[in-house]
């Protein structure tokens, strides 16, 4: 299964949820109408009889639609809210979970080798890297949690990183990454928001029990206490066949991230390795925390025990996955950590980059890749981070020095462009940005543009610090800088598109939904695309017209190259964002055809894999690093 049909399968399986959710709803409210009217000729006769019944099924129509819209609006409100508060992205469920943001690892060899893993794994991805946050419980155990990758976290515990080897840790970051790419934490984030709002049931009917339990216990207060009683048993009724539901989505992806966590890293080992260290572990991977048991189904591992085990388990059975994984496996667990292996923390595996020229590439290999990184991109990855000067990576980590680093990538060549630039920053910035700007300056020529967007996938931990008014500002300024010269390049274009994307996500909640299934319908918006495009490779040995027709071919829509003087980057931005609420199974020829045409000549140079990888981005379809 690849990216785009992963991507497919979330969302019908988000649609099978809403189906299920609307058969529990449908079927409390049933039972909390028979309820009440129990509760009625309870009250009236003191028992209930099939005459009676039929009696009041007859008369209470108005009674039966009062009830039934207090559940509905009872299970709908508490289900909204919650997903409300979820919105904000994965930092609220880390947050839950009592995790704590991994910031400065200091002299921790284990937080070190765990922000690495996460860096090396985003960068090969071709998303931002997400923040870490540390849970402080002796389980091995992890999750990734947000609605996209660009409000994504990874969390981890303790025990994680204190019991498993790089190898081990490795495996279980790559696990994690798959369901940030197959789209699986939106269906998570919705299970948590579906399963509260059927629960709320229960705490009304534990409610009403408590406030009957404070009065006096005469025969006025028995009907309001069976009353509680009643709703109780329904409410939990509801969540024993919720977290069936749970269990049954959850299982299933669990395989599917294991197996693409071993193609990733290209290493059994890691994963199979990471899950025997469980099996071994006195602790395993259940975690005590009150919020775990909402959160079962994000896990790497099982983490919250159940009363009837493998019924509601949301993971499989560790031997069934490592069985998987390595089919002539033992049996046997790992009682103690396996030692690091020498070498695996220097990170300068030597890759093949980009030849001066260019280098060839295929779109139907660059596409197949689309979310599903392997091992090569996992080691380009390493060798990118390896080349970034400590002075930028360091820069990186800090909300002030990441803002002056991005300002940094936008100053102008031209010396009276860049004053007027400067002279801005100066009067708008922060003090403290300003001046770690200047502290970068003498360094501008070591910033190569390969650099550029491992860079800012490096810094998005720290840009998601700022406060609302300092990304404001920050957004506002770098407007400014790219409009100082009075022109946009493309570059220029991709710095700004990408940050947009991944920080709007953060701070304005901005998370879209497919609308289209036709290309047909954005043709327009293809031909502004495929234009832009065919024009931006002056060195091409092919003409504008031919790298277009090239392109539109692949899309198979009647489509014409439009005049340069048609042309803006409004016009871009808006083609790029009608284009991302396309079904994911129609994007794979939308990108083909973007390869087709900025590649014409079949080489594709550094600056254009920046621009069509910042389209694929905006897109939600990571490219991973392209390289010879």
């Amino acid at each position: 299964m690849n990216f785009f049909e992963s991507q497919d399968v979330a969302r019908r399986n988000t649609r099978f949820l809403i189906f299920l959710f609307f058969l529990a709803v449908l079927s409390l409210v049933l039972l909390t109408n028979l309820l009440v009217l129990v509760m009625i000729n309870y009250g009236d006769t003191g028992a209930v009889t099939g005459a009676v019944m039929r009696e009041q099924l007859n008369y209470s129509w108005q009674l039966f639609g009062a009830v039934s819209l207090g559940v509905v609006g009872l299970i709908g409100i508490a289900s909204l809210i919650r997903l409300q508060m979820l919105k904000r992205g994965g930092s609220v469920i880390a947050e839950m979970m009592d995790g704590v943001l991994l910031v400065n690892p200091g002299d921790d060899h284990n937080k070190q080798k765990l922000l690495n893993c996460v860096a090396e794994m985003a960068i090969a991805s071709s998303i931002p890297v997400p923040p870490v946050y540390l849970i402080q419980d002796p389980a091995i155990n992890a999750f990734a949690a947000g609605y996209s990758s660009g409000d994504a976290v990874i969390g981890i515990t303790t025990g994680a990183i204190e019991n498993l080897n790089r190898e081990q840790l490795q495996g279980v970051i790559a696990h994690e990454f798959s369901h940030i790419l197959n789209g699986d934490m939106r269906l998570n984030i919705r299970l948590i928001g579906i399963l509260h709002g059927i629960l709320v049931l229960a705490l009304a009917g534990r409610m009403i029990l408590y406030s009957g339990n404070r009065r006096s216990r005469n025969k006025d207060q028995a009907g309001l206490l069976a009353l509680g009683i009643g709703l109780l048993v329904i409410g939990y009724l509801g969540r024993f066949f919720g977290n069936l539901i749970k269990a049954a989505v959850s299982r299933q992806r669990e395989y599917l991230a294991d197996a693409s966590a071993v193609q990733f890293t290209r290493n059994a080992d890691g994963i199979a390795g990471a899950l025997k260290r469980i099996g071994g572990y006195e602790t395993g991977s259940i975690v005590e925390n009150p919020e775990s048991e909402e959160l079962s189904h994000a896990f790497f591992s099982q983490g919250v025990k159940f009363m009837l085990g493998g019924l509601f388990a949301t993971h499989p059975d560790l031997e069934d996955r490592i069985q998987r994984i390595e089919p002539r496996w033992s049996g046997e667990f790992l009682n103690e950590t396996v030692p690091e292996s020498q070498g695996e923390e220097d990170g300068q595996e030597q890759v093949m980059g980009f030849a001066s020229k260019g280098i060839k590439v295929d779109p139907e290999v660059v596409v197949s890749q689309v979310g599903n990184p392997d091992a090569g991109h996992l080691l380009l990855a390493r060798r990118l981070i390896g080349s970034i000067p400590n002075k930028f990576r360091d820069a990186a980590n800090e909300p002030y020095s990441a803002r002056a680093l991005v300002y940094l990538m936008l100053l102008d060549e031209d010396e009276d462009v860049r004053k007027i630039q400067l002279d801005h920053l100066r009067d708008t910035a922060d003090l403290f940005v300003f001046d770690s700007l200047e502290a970068l300056l003498d360094d501008r020529s070591d910033l190569r543009r390969e650099m550029r967007l491992p860079i800012l996938e490096l810094s998005m931990p720290t840009l998601r610090q700022l406060t609302y008014q300092q990304y404001q500002l920050f957004m506002a300024n770098i407007k400014v800088l790219i409009e100082a010269d009075k022109r946009i390049s493309l570059s220029e274009w991709c710095l700004q598109k990408y940050l947009s994307k991944h920080l709007n996500e953060v701070y304005e909640n901005a998370h879209g939904e497919p609308k289209y299934g036709n290309i047909g319908r954005l043709k327009a918006h293809c031909a502004v695309l495929l234009s832009m495009l065919a024009y931006c490779d002056r060195k091409s040995t092919v003409a504008p017209v031919d790298a277009f027709s090239m392109g539109s071919k692949e899309l198979g829509l009647p489509i014409t190259l439009l005049e340069k003087s048609q042309l803006n980057f409004g016009k871009l931005n808006a083609a790029v964002n009608a284009l991302a609420d396309l079904h994911p199974l129609k994007k794979p020829k939308l990108l083909k055809a973007c390869i087709r045409t900025i590649a014409a000549d079949g080489l594709i140079s550094v600056a254009e894999a920046e621009l069509v990888r910042t389209i694929a981005d905006s897109l939600d379809c990571p490219i991973p690093p392209i390289s010879a």
